[in-house]
């Protein structure tokens, strides 16, 4: 249970018990870090489906996303923005000095504004379109067919949210840490192989249950955590928290596309 709680607070700004003097242990909470993702994505999408009852599709999925940055306080897309700006860098020192300003460049400027505005995007194309009938609310799901669609559309968010929050521990797993000192480097130093691979339980059987949306979701965010860990591997010589954002942050959208891809 304090694991858990340690990877609620870490992941949100949803207020939970905790004692100010004790240090969380975030490799052993992220173990829990897809489940957060998974409660955060099916609230999401659920209030999605309502908004879209009430308003247009965009204006809906705007203030779902609005909604996601506050609860989780733009965590992911700081992390993307200093890896943007970090890749203006000439070498591997420039790259981590620069990534660890706070002050936001170009670079990670137009990467936070092309994130948010590629999410909105494929979220309007999940919620927007009419579904065929009997389909579920996405459509496209060999079990899900007669469902009813907050429930096609709860498990879509919740495996969408959960793969993105998983995606980033294969990096932390099989990268090392490059900096000398960091926040990300309890996860990356204290993370093993059985803890990543129970990380990764429930977002498989989310995808299990979507079918070849599911696969498809699942292979978009493994691709995209594959090609960031390659580049941080190259760029910077390891992992830091702020690849584990980004990763995060673009998995999401890999998940998303993927998803987009099949209906």
């Amino acid at each position: 249970m304090r694991s858990l709680l340690d990877a609620v607070a870490f992941l949100t700004r949803v207020p939970v018990p905790h004692d100010p003097r004790r240090v969380p242990d975030l490799a052993r909470a992220a173990v829990w870090f897809p489940a957060v993702g998974a409660l955060l994505g099916a609230g999401l999408l659920l209030l999605a489906g309502a908004l879209t009852g009430m308003t247009s599709a965009l204006v809906a999925v705007v203030l779902v996303v609005v909604v996601e940055v506050v609860v989780v306080g733009a965590l992911h897309l700081d992390g993307l923005a200093d890896v943007a700006d970090g890749l203006g860098g000439h070498d591997r020192e420039s790259r981590l000095r620069i990534m660890k300003d706070h002050a936001t460049g170009v670079y990670g400027t137009a990467a936070v504004v092309l994130a948010l505005l590629l999410e909105v995007a494929l979220l309007v194309g999940l919620v927007a379109p009419a579904p065929p009938a009997g389909a579920g609310w996405f459509g496209g799901t060999w079990l899900l067919l007669h469902s009813p669609g907050w429930v096609t559309a709860a498990l879509v968010g919740a495996a969408a949210w959960s793969l993105s929050r998983s995606a980033m521990l294969p990096v932390a797993l099989l990268l090392p840490y490059a900096r000398a000192e960091g926040t990300g480097r309890t996860v990356v130093e204290g993370l093993t192989g059985g803890r990543t691979v129970a990380a990764w339980f429930v977002p498989v059987v989310l995808c299990v249950l979507l079918g070849w949306l599911g696969l498809a979701m699942l292979v978009g965010a493994a691709l995209t955590a594959l090609l960031v860990g390659c580049l941080a591997h190259r760029l910077v010589g390891g992992a830091t928290g702020d690849v584990l954002g980004a990763t995060a942050q673009l998995s999401l959208l890999g998940a998303l596309l993927g998803a987009s891809l099949m209906l």
